[in-house]
C-alpha cells in the first residue's frame, strides 16, 4: 500500500500543454552543447513515464506499476551520505508552528517558510527557487526527507544553490493548487510530495513529485537533477524563464472558468442523469465503490446517489443509485478500511474489496462519512448505518478532539511497531498476529460448538489467519508479514450458527474482543497526530457532528456540535480585521495558539464554515449560528466573487504572489468549494429573503456549465446544488415554543426523512428576532388552537398547517 501514498494526486481540468522542452537533459547519458537553448521545465515528462506516475482521475483512481513502486521505495541505488544528527542542525522552520514544517525543522537544508524573505533573498542573490509541498501524514514525503533532506551532500547542494521553501499544502492550499495545476499540466500528473523549481519572481519552470536520492538504471536521482537543474540555470536561463512564462500564460487561459451575459445554468434533469449515468458505468458491483483498486470512500459520490434517488424515487435509476449507494457503504463499513478496533476510517484501500488500506486517517473523511453514514439510515431505516455514524463520531471526539472544541487535522498511516523499534511501518499501530489475538483473547466461551475460545470466534469473524491475511501484492515492501488488517468475513447470524451460540453471544464476543484489543492498543507507540486545526475541516466536522445528532436526537452531539462552532469564533475568527483564519495550532502548553501572522481564510473556509453553520442552525434552532452565517457569506462575497465572470476565486484574487486565480472544478476528496457555496447561495437567501443570493447561485452554476454538461461526474456536489436549483427548496416553519414537546414531534419528523431541498425554520412568535427581521411573512403564521404547527411552503404556496407529525410526513414525502 505504501506504492500508492507518495501519489496521492488531485485532479484538474488541466489542458495538454505542449512544450518546446526536452526529455534528453535528464537521461544519465546526457551531454550538454554549447548551443542547447531549448528549456527543460518538460524534461521530467520521460522521468515520469518511466516510474508510470499518473494524476488520479475525477475518480480518485491512480495507475502505478508495481516496478516503480518497488524501486522508488528502496530509495535507489548508489551510495547516500549519512543522514544528518537532528540535534545537529535547526533552521528557520523550528520558529514555524506547522506540524509538517517542523518536521523538518533540522534538516541540514537552509529551509525558509513560504513568505517574503525568502523571495527577497532568491531575488537579492538572483538564485531559483525550490519548491517542497507536502502535509505532516504523507507517508512518501517521509520518505523523501530521510533519503535526501536529511542527506548532508544533498542539503548542501540545496543550500548552496537555490532558496530552499517547505510549505504545508493544508496550511497554505492556494500556494499548492497554483502549482500542482502547473505540475499536473506540465507531466500529466501530479501528488505530494510536489518539488517545482521557480524562478526569483516565482515563476514556475521544472516539477515533479518524488524523487529518489540517488540514480537508479536510466533514471537520475534528485542529487543529478539538483546538478542539472543549477547548470541550466546559469547556461540556459533565458530558456527556461521563457518557457516557464508560455505555459502558465496557456494555464490562465485554460483555467478560466465565466458565465457568459445572461446566460443560465445548464438543465438539472439532463445533467443529473448524465451524472448518474457515469458514476453507474464506473460502479463496482461485487464490493461497491467506483473504478478498480484504489479504491476511495468519495462522499461527493454518494451523496449525489441519494439526492439523486429523493427525487427519482419510483424510477429503474433512482433504485439503482440507492443500491449502489448502500452497498458501498455497507461493504467499506465492513472491510478493512474501517478500523474495527478504534473505530473511524482510514484514507483509502489499496485493493478492490477495501480489505488493505492506507492507513492515514483525515479528518475531513470522517465528517464526509458521517454525513453518508446518517442520511443512508435516514433513507433505508436500517441502524446499521446510523451505528456507523455514531461510530465515526466517537473516533473523532476521542482522538482527533481538541479540548478548545476544535478538531484535529490527520493521524498518520506510519508509527513505530513497539517502543524499542527504530524505523516507524505503515499500519503498525493497527494490525494484529494471530498469536496477539489468542493471547488477548484466550478464555472460553460458555456453550460454544468444541470449546471454542473467545479468539477462535473473533478470528473466525474478522478473517484472521494464522500467517497472516494481507496479499503480498498489497504489501510489496514486507511491511504486513505476518500480519492481519481485521474484515468482517461473516455476518454475526453465520457466526453464531458456526459456534452454536445465539446472536445475541456473538455480538457480546465480539465486542469485548474489540475492547481487550482497543486496551492492548494504546500500549502500542501511537501515529503522529497532526494537531493543527483548520477552518475548512472544522466546518466539514461541525455539519458532521450537527447532522448526525439531529437525526438520532443526541443532545450530547448537539453540545459538541456548538462547541465547534465557538471555537471557530473564538479562534478562527479575527473580530477586528471581520475575517475568518485559516488555521490555528495546539501549542506546547496544549493551548490554542496562532502565528505571528496569521494565514487569512481561503473560499473552502468560508464555504465549509458557513455550510455548517446553517447544519447547525436547523439542528438547534439557535438563530445566533444563522446570523453568523449570513455575516460570512458577506464577506466570502467581498473577498472571492468574481464580478466579471461568476463564481468564486479559491483565494484571494490580488495576491501578487499567486500566479493563477482558480475556481476549482472538481469535487474530489473534499467537495469544491463553488458546489458547496451554490447550495449556501439558496438555502441562506430562504433564511434572509436576499434574492440576489439565489441569482448569485444561479451564475454560479452558469459558470461551471460546460463542466457541468460534459463531465458531470467531476462535480457531484455541484450537481446536487443544481438539482436544488430546479426543484427549489421547501420551506419547512414550525410555529411553536422551543422546549415544548409538541414542537420536537414535529421537529423530530422532519429530521427522520432526507430531505435533500429544504430550510427548515422556528418561528417561536419573537418578532424582535433575527428570522422575524429578515422574513416579515412569519409573523402572519400562528400555531393552531395553541399547538406546534407545521407550514409546508413551496414557490411561495403553503400546504394546509398541520399538527400532526405523521401529517407532516405525508406532506414531506408528497
Amino acid at each position: 500500500m505504501l506504492r500508492l501514498a507518495w501519489a496521492r494526486s488531485q485532479s484538474t481540468n488541466s489542458r495538454a500543454i505542449k512544450s518546446c522542452f526536452t526529455s534528453d537533459l535528464l537521461r544519465l547519458d546526457y551531454t550538454p552543447t554549447p548551443k542547447y537553448s531549448r528549456g527543460i521545465a518538460d524534461t521530467l515528462v520521460s522521468l515520469r513515464k518511466s516510474t508510470s506516475l499518473s494524476s488520479r482521475t475525477p475518480h480518485n483512481t491512480l495507475r502505478i506499476t508495481s516496478r516503480a513502486s518497488f524501486s522508488m521505495a528502496s530509495g535507489g541505488e548508489g551510495k547516500s551520505s549519512p543522514p544528518a544528527s537532528p540535534s545537529s542542525h535547526t533552521n528557520r522552520l523550528a520558529k514555524e508552528m506547522s506540524p509538517y514544517l517542523l518536521q523538518h525543522a533540522h534538516n541540514p537544508v537552509d529551509w525558509f517558510p513560504w513568505g517574503q524573505e525568502a523571495f527577497e533573498k532568491a531575488k537579492g542573490e538572483d538564485k531559483p527557487i525550490f519548491l517542497s509541498v507536502g502535509y505532516s501524514t504523507c507517508h512518501w514525503c517521509h520518505v523523501m526527507e530521510r533519503e535526501s533532506f536529511e542527506d548532508e551532500e544533498i542539503g548542501k547542494i540545496l543550500s548552496d544553490n537555490f532558496v530552499c521553501i517547505k510549505v504545508d499544502r493544508e496550511e497554505r492550499p492556494d500556494v499548492d493548487k497554483v502549482y500542482m495545476t502547473f505540475v499536473q499540466a506540465t507531466s500529466g500528473g501530479g501528488g505530494w510530495p510536489m518539488s517545482v523549481w521557480l524562478t526569483p519572481n516565482l515563476r514556475p519552470f521544472i516539477g515533479g513529485t518524488y524523487f529518489p536520492p540517488r540514480d537508479t538504471g536510466r533514471r537520475p536521482g534528485f542529487k543529478t537533477i539538483l546538478m542539472r537543474i543549477t547548470e541550466q540555470w546559469h547556461s540556459n536561463r533565458e530558456a527556461l524563464e521563457s518557457s516557464g512564462e508560455r505555459v502558465i500564460e496557456a494555464l490562465k487561459k485554460g483555467s478560466a472558468i465565466t458565465a457568459h451575459p445572461g446566460e443560465t445554468p445548464p438543465p438539472a434533469t439532463d445533467v443529473s442523469l448524465r451524472c448518474f449515468h457515469q458514476l453507474a458505468n464506473s460502479y463496482e458491483e461485487e464490493y461497491g465503490g467506483f473504478r478498480d483498486a484504489p479504491k476511495f470512500p468519495t462522499p461527493v459520490n454518494l451523496m449525489f446517489l441519494m439526492s439523486f434517488w429523493a427525487v427519482n424515487r419510483t424510477t429503474s435509476e433512482g433504485a439503482e443509485a440507492l443500491q449502489m449507494t448502500l452497498h458501498t457503504l455497507r461493504m467499506m463499513a465492513l472491510g478493512g478500511i474501517h478500523d474495527h478496533v478504534a473505530q473511524g476510517f482510514h484514507r483509502y484501500s489499496t485493493d478492490s474489496s477495501w480489505h488493505v488500506p492506507h492507513f492515514e486517517k483525515m479528518l475531513y473523511d470522517q465528517a464526509q462519512l458521517a454525513v453518508a453514514y446518517i442520511t443512508a439510515y435516514q433513507v433505508s431505516g436500517e441502524q446499521f448505518f446510523a451505528d456507523v455514524a455514531r461510530d465515526v463520531l466517537l473516533y473523532v471526539s476521542r482522538d482527533l478532539s481538541d479540548k478548545s472544541g476544535g478538531f484535529y487535522s490527520a493521524e498518520d498511516a506510519d508509527s513505530l511497531p513497539t517502543a524499542e523499534s527504530i524505523e516507524k511501518r505503515e499500519g503498525a499501530f493497527c494490525v494484529w498476529t494471530a498469536g496477539e489475538i489468542r493471547d488477548l483473547l484466550g478464555e472460553p466461551v460458555e456453550g460454544a460448538t468444541g470449546g471454542a475460545l473467545q479468539a477462535d470466534i473473533f478470528m473466525h469473524h474478522y478473517g484472521v489467519k494464522e500467517q497472516g491475511n494481507v496479499d503480498p501484492e498489497q504489501d510489496p515492501h514486507g511491511e504486513l508479514l505476518g500480519q492481519n488488517v481485521l474484515i468482517v468475513r461473516y455476518s454475526e447470524e453465520l457466526t453464531a450458527a458456526r459456534f452454536g451460540l445465539s446472536v445475541e453471544k456473538v455480538k457480546e464476543v465480539l465486542a469485548a474482543g474489540r475492547e481487550k484489543l482497543a486496551h492492548a492498543r494504546k500500549a502500542r507507540p501511537p501515529p503522529h497526530l497532526d494537531t493543527k486545526m483548520l477552518s475548512s475541516w472544522n466546518g466539514l466536522m461541525l455539519s458532521g457532528f450537527a447532522r448526525v445528532g439531529a437525526v438520532l436526537g443526541d443532545k450530547a452531539m448537539l453540545e459538541r456540535a456548538e462547541q465547534a462552532a465557538q471555537f471557530l469564533r473564538d479562534h478562527l475568527w479575527d473580530e477586528v480585521g471581520q475575517r475568518l483564519l485559516h488555521s490555528c495550532y495546539r501549542g506546547k502548553e496544549m493551548e490554542v495558539e496562532q502565528i505571528a501572522s496569521p494565514i487569512a481564510g481561503f473560499l473552502d473556509d468560508y464555504a465549509f464554515v458557513v455550510c455548517g453553520l446553517l447544519d447547525l442552525y436547523e439542528a438547534t434552532l439557535n438563530t445566533h449560528w444563522l446570523q453568523w452565517a449570513e455575516e460570512l457569506q458577506l464577506i466570502q462575497d467581498h473577498l472571492f466573487w468574481d464580478d466579471q465572470g461568476s463564481a468564486y476565486f479559491c483565494s484571494d484574487p490580488t495576491d501578487p504572489t499567486l500566479l493563477l486565480a482558480l475556481k476549482q472544478d472538481q469535487d474530489g476528496a473534499e467537495p469544491s468549494a463553488n458546489s458547496v457555496a451554490s447550495m449556501n447561495l439558496l438555502r441562506l437567501s430562504h433564511y434572509t429573503g436576499r434574492q440576489e443570493w439565489a441569482q448569485h447561485s444561479q451564475q454560479l452554476l452558469a459558470a461551471f456549465s460546460d463542466r457541468l454538461v460534459k463531465v458531470p461526474i467531476a462535480l457531484p456536489d455541484m450537481v446536487r446544488g443544481l438539482m436544488a436549483q430546479h426543484f427549489t427548496l421547501k420551506q419547512i416553519v414550525i410555529c411553536g415554543q422551543p422546549d415544548a414537546e409538541d414542537t420536537a414531534c414535529l421537529l423530530a419528523c422532519v429530521n427522520a426523512l432526507f430531505l435533500p431541498h429544504k430550510v427548515l425554520m422556528l418561528a417561536d412568535g419573537n418578532t424582535e428576532g433575527f428570522l422575524y427581521q429578515r422574513l416579515p411573512v412569519l409573523s402572519s403564521l400562528r400555531p393552531l388552537e395553541g399547538k406546534a404547527t407545521a407550514f409546508v411552503c413551496q414557490n411561495f404556496t403553503c400546504a394546509l398547517p398541520v399538527t400532526c407529525p405523521q401529517e407532516l410526513r405525508r406532506q414531506l414525502l408528497d
